[in-house]
C-alpha cells in the first residue's frame, strides 16, 4: 500500500509529528476539524476497518490508547474530546490506511441527531 499516511511514515512527506513509536504514527491534519485534529495511524498496512481480522483487535487499541495519552499530555482530557474512525467512502473514509481522528479544544456539540 501507498497511501499519503504511508509517505509520512516513510518521512517522504513532511508532517507535523506529535508522538510515534514502533506501532503506529501521530500527526497533526493539515485540514483540521476542530483547534485539535490530530491523526493517529498504524505501521501496519489496514486499508479498513472491514479488513482488520480478528487477531488485529490490538492495533484500534493501541490507537486509542495513544490518542487518550495525548489528551492527557496536553491537558485537554478532562474537557473532553471526541476520537472517530471511518470505514469507506460513505462513511467519509478519504485514506485508505485506517487512522482514528482525535478532535478537541472546543465545544464539539453532539453527534448525530438524537439527544
Amino acid at each position: 500500500m501507498s497511501t499519503i499516511f504511508h509517505r509520512i511514515i516513510n518521512r517522504e512527506l513532511p508532517a507535523d509529528i506529535v508522538y510515534e513509536d514502533e506501532h503506529l504514527i501521530a500527526f497533526r491534519d493539515i485540514a483540521p476539524q476542530a483547534p485539535v485534529h490530530v491523526l493517529f495511524v498504524p505501521k501496519v498496512d489496514v486499508a479498513t476497518l472491514n479488513d482488520l481480522a480478528p487477531d488485529q483487535a490490538e492495533v484500534v487499541g493501541r490507537l486509542a490508547v495513544a490518542a487518550a495519552a495525548y489528551a492527557k499530555r496536553e491537558g485537554f482530557a478532562e474537557d473532553g474530546y471526541r476520537i472517530v474512525m471511518n470505514c469507506n467512502e460513505d462513511g467519509g473514509q478519504t485514506v485508505f490506511q485506517i487512522h482514528l481522528h482525535l478532535l478537541a479544544g472546543a465545544p464539539l456539540g453532539r453527534f448525530g441527531t438524537s439527544g
